[in-house]
């Protein structure tokens, strides 16, 4: 079982698989034992409620759902850096979702 869970949302949940990818690699490379994975914005409560993730981050494009997301759940919820995103870079993804939840 993974030591951290990432949960990733966007619009559709598919522009965001890339990164997922991006990050699971970061993650093996660094030696850090994490589940990430991502979710359309019309299925995010279900996953939060099944998978019980240790954050979740929000695409650019959903920014929007920030202040509803932190309304209902008791973990970290953040944008990803809209520029980190559109590069589709892992690494600085994963650092700043490891930070948030104290692993960095």
């Amino acid at each position: 079982m993974a030591e951290k869970k990432v949960m990733l949302v966007c619009a559709a949940g598919m522009s965001t698989s890339l990164l997922v990818s991006k990050m699971q690699k970061a993650a093996k490379e660094q030696g850090e034992d994490v589940d990430i994975f991502a979710t359309a914005a019309s299925d995010a409560d279900n996953k939060l409620e099944s998978e019980q993730p240790d954050i979740l981050m929000l695409g650019p494009q959903v920014s929007y759902m920030l202040s509803q997301f932190k309304e209902k759940v008791k973990i970290p919820v953040e944008v990803i850096n809209m520029q980190d995103y559109g590069l589709m870079n892992g690494e600085k993804v994963l650092n700043q979702a490891l930070k948030e939840i104290g692993l960095r």
